[in-house]
């Protein structure tokens, strides 16, 4: 590739409002690692639907990335969402899997009635040896995590849960899943989600516990880890691995949905990551292809296009920026949450298809990243409640709720 090619800016420009020197010196350390480290990898084992590496892995946890949000007194950068999605954005322009499973870190897995175990598994997910994978799908719930049907009865100081559970992301080689189970009916007179708790299954790294089958989803895309379809007959899990939000005053319901406002901000900036490599991938591929004499860059329906995605990339990052520091400050972010995981999931299924019209026939082969791109960007409007379930969130936000 000829250096005479204007290349994108090598880092996306942090807005004077977030800029800190603290802050840009993350983000010029996990874009260069993403860069370096991580892109080689999904270029070379994306298209053979390879996982991630072990070594990529250590690298990861050298650098603190599984310990982000979690606090300097375990072991953790102590920082929060913005600098979070910071980094997702950078990991995902690479590869959204890498991306992706430092969610499985963060303190994920930790939040136990008892101190000390708090404490030790706080200190194990800032170092990268405490990464999980959350089971709260189910066939019939997914959108409706209400209607888990999947059952743990207390039999002594056990709990022994029973049922199907679906798209289960890392499942065998994790150290431990959180599965949302019903541990009683809901009575008539309340909410359906009544009765749900989230429970602690720990397990070694590339295996299923006694009574815990799984069998991998053959997925289009997101490659680089396995997604299980996991049936659970009669595993037994201790009475105190139930997930409390602290206290030991059990809320695994309402946390789940605390911990997907999070995740829905944090899809967002996967998705801006996404889009912005197939805008950096088309800016130099418009250079590089040559038609009727020219490079098809010198055409101005070509320029325009571009043009239009790079502003829609722009948008989404200022967006998921401002609503992760509202994160930060304490706010209720749940209508926001829902609006810029909305917006920048589409966005970049929109950028990301461009891309590949912008590619012609190269963009339909696995020779160019921009089809990983975009295979992975059409996942990010399903996974962490769906367009729709954030269109339901936002207009029961704005209006009375149908009756």
């Amino acid at each position: 590739m000829s250096d005479a090619l204007i290349r994108p800016p090598a880092l996306p420009e942090l807005t004077v409002l977030w800029s800190t020197p603290e802050r840009e010196e993350l983000l010029k350390q996990v874009r260069s690692f993403a860069r370096d480290e991580v892109l080689p990898v999904a270029n070379q084992l994306d298209p053979q639907r390879g996982l991630i590496p072990t070594t990529l892995l250590d690298r990861l946890a050298e650098l603190g990335y599984f310990g982000i949000t979690v606090d300097r007194e375990h072991g953790g950068l102590g920082l929060g969402a913005f600098e979070y999605c910071l980094v997702a954005e950078e990991l995902a322009r690479a590869w959204m899997s890498v991306a992706s499973i430092i969610a499985r870190g963060q303190g994920l897995g930790t939040g136990l009635a008892d101190d000390s175990r708090r404490a030790e598994l706080l200190e194990r997910s800032a170092r990268g040896s405490w990464i999980g994978a959350l089971a709260l799908s189910e066939p019939g719930a997914g959108s409706d995590l209400a209607g888990v049907e999947t059952t743990a009865t207390r039999e002594g100081d056990e709990w022994v849960i029973s049922g199907h559970k679906r798209w289960c992301g890392n499942a065998e080689a994790a150290d431990f899943i959180q599965v949302l189970v019903r541990t009683r009916p809901a009575e008539p007179d309340e909410p359906r989600s009544a009765g749900l708790q989230t429970l602690l299954l720990e397990k070694e790294r590339g295996s299923f516990p006694a009574g815990l089958t799984g069998t991998p989803i053959d997925k289009i895309g997101y490659h680089g880890f396995l997604t299980w379809d996991l049936v659970f007959d009669q595993v037994r899990v201790p009475l105190g691995n139930v997930v409390t939000t602290g206290g030991g005053q059990d809320s695994s319901f309402a946390g789940v949905g605390a911990w997907l406002d999070v995740a829905r901000v944090q899809t967002a900036a996967r998705a801006v990551g996404l889009a912005q490599a197939a805008v950096e991938d088309c800016t130099l591929y418009l250079q590089e292809r040559e038609q009727f004499g020219h490079p098809i860059a010198d055409f101005q329906a070509l320029r325009f296009a571009l043009a239009d995605m790079a502003s829609a990339v722009e948008q989404s990052r200022a967006h998921y920026r401002q609503v992760a520091h509202l994160i930060d400050r304490g706010a209720d972010c749940t209508t926001q949450a829902a609006m810029v995981k909305l917006r920048a999931t589409e966005m970049a299924a929109e950028v990301t298809s461009q891309a590949m019209q912008l590619h012609g026939g190269n963009g339909y082969t696995t020779e160019r990243a921009v089809e990983r791109h975009w295979r992975d960007a059409r996942l990010t409007t399903i996974f962490e409640g769906t367009s729709e379930i954030q269109r339901k969130i936002i207009s029961d936000a704005l209006l009375p709720r149908p009756s």
